[in-house]
């Protein structure tokens, strides 16, 4: 597996975890706000195909 396809699997993981985290009863919602758009932001900007050509399209980042 590439890197960035690691990278980007691992951001969704942890996306994945902080939305199960935000529905726990006192989860600390700033924390949820400020962490939750910043690994967003982070997902890497060419998302990996899976190769067949398949699957959604996703918006390149542009900086």
């Amino acid at each position: 597996m590439s890197d960035s396809r690691k990278d980007f699997h691992r951001t969704v993981l942890m996306l994945c975890d902080l939305a199960l985290y935000a529905h726990r009863p006192g989860a600390d919602q700033e924390f949820i706000k400020v962490v939750g758009p910043s690994l967003a932001a982070s997902l890497p900007g060419d998302v990996p195909s899976s190769g067949a050509g398949e699957g959604p399209e996703y918006p390149r980042r542009e900086w």
